[in-house]
């Protein structure tokens, strides 16, 4: 009888420990939240890509090159365009999975990423290379550039790029399929600030750290001041200093290229590097600029300190800014000037959408219509709150 009162005692304790330790990891662990992929596995595989002798593999839009027959790697039932690009909506929804959409016709905002239709001319105002990122996936390359406006020399990128891989922007950049296998089921969402894999990096770009907005009905866009994504920056681009570097893009540990300084502008420099850098814009982060700059904290001082003035300073979807700390949770606030969660740093992404747009140069806004002292808001004006 003693000997099974001390075991029972013993394993009282060691359920108070347990739970102790459960209680403190909770309190004390990392913000971020495990959002892996859900749903039945037939909503994403075919393990034969046969059934009743139909192909299983035949995800995407109807019509287009990406649409197959399959089959594919990982046994996904469509590649890259084939499982985001179906088409019909900006978010589709498969059994109880919910697929984002960079390719869709329908009407209305898309995705904070953009829209590959607007390249093709079936949403928007018509087809244009001008628009977007001509990925090799949506089958209609780029006919005017021969290099990525930017690029150093050597040139070694070229313009036939793709979603993943070698000569794309998400997951590891310097593998095959092998950079992206895996991801989707071991995807992070919320805070993402530490990045040392593609599944904990903001949207499974390697090195990039962000908010991602994936809660509620407006999930994966920027829709209003109060549910958009946030974007991390500095306050001073990368001092690239002549050379391919550790120190800028090119990483060890098998990791591939990426931005060193984690920010969403230093990416788009791993390709666009001439447009970003600290020696591009006129050798520090003050003006006059010779380039428009990105990583520069934006004033509180003359009109900047105005900024979104049809918001109240509140945070604009039109010209979303960076922060130069990630937050643990979207703000609307917008604090020019300052440091913190509520800053204001100027990026890529507060002129242009990753994927593609119905403007010219993937702008968020058409730049013919922004007249200095013409009497017109937003855009350019969102920011230069007085030349309107």
């Amino acid at each position: 009888m003693m000997y099974r009162e001390y075991m029972m005692e013993k394993r009282e304790i060691f359920i108070a420990y347990s739970i102790v330790i459960m209680v403190v990891f909770l309190i004390s662990g990392p913000t971020y939240l495990i959002a892996a992929i859900s749903g039945e596995c037939v909503n994403c595989h075919t393990m034969h890509n046969s059934q009743n002798s139909s192909v299983m593999a035949d995800y995407g839009a109807s019509g287009k090159p990406w649409k197959g027959t399959g089959p594919y790697k990982a046994l996904t039932r469509g590649d890259c365009l084939g499982c985001h690009g179906i088409g019909t909506s900006k978010i589709v929804t498969i059994g109880a999975s919910q697929i984002p959409q960079v390719y869709h016709t329908a009407a209305g905002a898309d995705l904070a990423g953009g829209n590959f239709a607007y390249i093709l001319g079936t949403k928007g105002s018509g087809a244009s290379d001008a628009k977007g990122h001509n990925v090799t996936d949506i089958g209609a390359l780029e006919g005017t550039l021969t290099e990525p406006p930017g690029h150093h020399d050597p040139n070694d990128i070229g313009v036939d790029i793709t979603c993943y891989g070698n000569f794309g922007c998400h997951g590891i950049r310097t593998l095959p399929v092998p950079a992206f296998k895996g991801i989707h089921h071991n995807n992070v969402d919320g805070k993402l600030d530490v990045a040392d894999t593609p599944q904990n990096s903001y949207r499974f770009l390697m090195g990039v750290y962000g908010y991602e907005n994936t809660a509620g009905t407006n999930k994966w866009q920027n829709f209003d001041s109060n549910e958009h994504n946030e974007y991390f920056g500095t306050t001073s681009p990368i001092d690239f200093g002549g050379g391919c570097s550790m120190a800028s893009c090119h990483t060890s540990g098998g990791n591939g290229i990426q931005p060193t300084n984690h920010t969403m502008s230093m990416f788009c420099a791993t390709c666009h590097q001439n447009i970003h850098i600290l020696e591009a814009i006129g050798g520090d982060n003050s003006s006059p600029f010779t380039r428009h700059p990105t990583d520069v904290i934006l004033p509180n001082t003359g009109e900047y300190a105005n900024y979104n003035p049809t918001g109240s300073n509140q945070f604009s979807v039109e010209a979303p800014v960076a922060r130069d700390t990630v937050p643990s949770s979207i703000s609307a606030i917008v604090n020019p000037g300052t440091t913190g969660v509520n800053s204001a740093i100027v990026m890529c992404l507060s002129c242009h959408v990753a994927h593609a747009s119905n403007y010219p140069d993937m702008l968020r806004w058409d730049y013919d219509t922004m007249v200095a002292g013409g009497g017109g808001s937003g855009g350019c004006f969102t920011c230069h709150t007085t030349k309107n």
